[in-house]
């Protein structure tokens, strides 16, 4: 399956001003990086693929229709699944994305 093309676009319109911004196709979806870093992803599987601060994860997946990302099995802390319920609206989808961005930025730039 491919990404959502409507939702890269929605993803790009909150995420075009920040600098270091790179789009890169990874997963089957739509990758947006900054210096370097997953910020946020338009996945393959629908929804969002997120990269968050590992220590907020439990709280992030308390909210509804967020899960943690699976990997070979494994669930990651760190990575998040975000369903299209999740952010109906510009308001929710930008504060997903601004997560993302938050995290991305606090780590160093490859």
């Amino acid at each position: 399956m491919a990404y959502d093309e409507d939702l890269g676009n929605r993803i790009r319109e909150h995420i075009a001003h920040e600098r270091g911004l790179t789009e890169k196709r990874m997963f089957g979806g739509l990758a947006f990086m900054i210096n370097g870093h997953l910020a946020v992803s338009a996945s393959s599987k629908g929804g969002l693929l997120l990269r968050v601060d590992p220590a907020e994860t439990a709280a992030l997946v308390s909210a509804p229709h967020v899960g943690r990302f699976v990997m070979r099995g494994r669930e990651m802390d760190g990575w998040l699944r975000v369903d299209p319920q999740a952010f109906g609206t510009d308001e929710e989808l930008d504060r997903w994305v601004q997560l993302g961005v938050r995290y991305a930025r606090s780590l160093p730039a490859k």
